[in-house]
């Protein structure tokens, strides 16, 4: 599985923006997806997930505030993030739990199969 994200940009403060994902075969035995970020100086954090069980979790930071969504009849997964704030300013990474080998090794605690980021800046 190939992951691709888009929508990132340089946006104000209170701005939104919707990040999408889409993957080849993004469906086909995926278990888990989520949304992570990962500032300069910073370890990568997790931000939105979407659990085996299509639980939503979010970090504390972002609840209120972001959205993570999957469209099951295009195989793309969303972040819709409103009321952006300059610390919400990362490089965003949409990541997924592949294979039922893996996923009963690890269940949802560790992604398999990364995109390559896309930056978003939010400035005060």
């Amino acid at each position: 599985v190939q992951l691709v994200e888009s929508g990132g940009g340089s946006v104000q403060t209170g701005d939104s923006l919707r990040l999408s994902c889409s993957g080849s075969k993004f469906a086909f035995s995926t278990f888990c997806v989520g949304w992570f970020r990962q500032a300069p100086r910073k370890e990568r954090e997790e931000v939105a997930t979407i659990e085996s069980d299509g639980e939503t979790t979010y970090a504390d930071s972002v609840k209120g505030r972001f959205t993570i969504s999957y469209d099951n009849a295009n195989d793309i997964l969303y972040l819709q993030m409103n009321s952006l704030r300059p610390e919400d300013t990362a490089t965003y990474y949409c990541a997924a739990v592949v294979g039922v080998n893996h996923y009963s090794d690890y269940g949802c605690s560790r992604y398999n199969q990364w995109g390559q980021g896309t930056q978003v800046t939010v400035s005060s």
